[in-house]
């Protein structure tokens, strides 16, 4: 769904909550991770908080407000061609919103990259010869299953699996920036995705069923001028340019996930 600027009142403002850090992302280890894997400084998590009552069928109303809000213009950082930061500086025009399932609770659900000759009991992950996709070197079975619809392995999720939050926070990880170097052992992609997970998404205990629920909704945005150029997260597509709003209607806050690739060196 997309959502265009017409003569209209805002319902919704923000205020960007400048103190708030992922604690993910401030870890000292993670932060050697995310250089190895040639993400370091372009992944950000950038907070919001908003004044009225959320709910999804106002998602294309929300997030045209948020764009076109000079607090988040003026704050909400966007990488550059040549890798420096800076705000996206203009209000967008149109912002196409597109609904992420985020359901699952448990790391279980990567269990059977154990199963299928994608990871050893050891952990390793199995190596295949060279390949490339879209610039991307393919040099396991996990990197293969990840992203060639014509891997043995591809079809082990399903494509409403592969859509869900968590598994698109994993292939991010997993396959990083242009010069990534990528690991032998599986547990760092899954220890690193489960941590920013739990950061970003809220959860709360039905109180009868005493079962937990994730409460956060989640977002893919795409934000374009007048002319349809995308100001936010890029002008050029890439599975690795991405931006996610994590929305909280309880707390009234939204996480930007954001990430541009590129950046060839450290």
């Amino acid at each position: 769904m997309a959502a265009s600027s017409e003569k209209r009142e805002r319902q919704f403002s923000f205020t960007p909550l400048e103190g708030k850090r992922v604690k993910t992302l401030e870890d000292k280890e993670t932060q050697d991770l995310l250089m190895k894997w040639n993400l370091k400084d372009r992944l950000t998590v950038q907070f919001y908080s908003f004044n009225n009552h959320f709910q999804s069928y106002l998602k294309d109303d929300f997030f045209l407000d948020f764009f076109q809000d000079p607090n988040v213009f003026g704050t909400l950082q966007a990488a550059s061609d040549s890798g420096s930061f800076g705000p996206i500086g203009t209000a967008a025009s149109k912002v196409e919103v597109t609904s992420v399932p985020c359901t699952i609770l448990s790391m279980t659900f990567f269990d059977r990259l154990y199963t299928e000759g994608i990871v050893r009991d050891s952990d390793q992950i199995c190596k295949c010869f060279d390949e490339y996709h879209e610039g991307i070197q393919i040099s396991d079975e996990l990197r293969k299953m990840l992203l060639l619809e014509d891997s043995d392995n591809y079809e082990e999720y399903s494509d409403d699996e592969r859509e869900q939050f968590l598994f698109r926070l994993f292939q991010h990880l997993c396959i990083g920036g242009p010069v990534c170097q990528f690991e032998d052992s599986i547990k760092p992609y899954l220890n690193t995705t489960k941590s920013l997970y739990k950061d970003l998404i809220s959860v709360q205990k039905d109180p009868n069923t005493k079962q937990l629920n994730i409460t956060s909704l989640v977002y893919s945005l795409n934000a374009q001028d007048k002319d349809g150029y995308s100001i936010y997260p890029a002008d050029k597509e890439h599975i690795q340019t991405f931006a996610y709003a994590v929305v909280d209607p309880l707390k009234r806050q939204v996480a930007i996930l954001y990430h541009k690739y590129g950046g060839g060196f450290w």
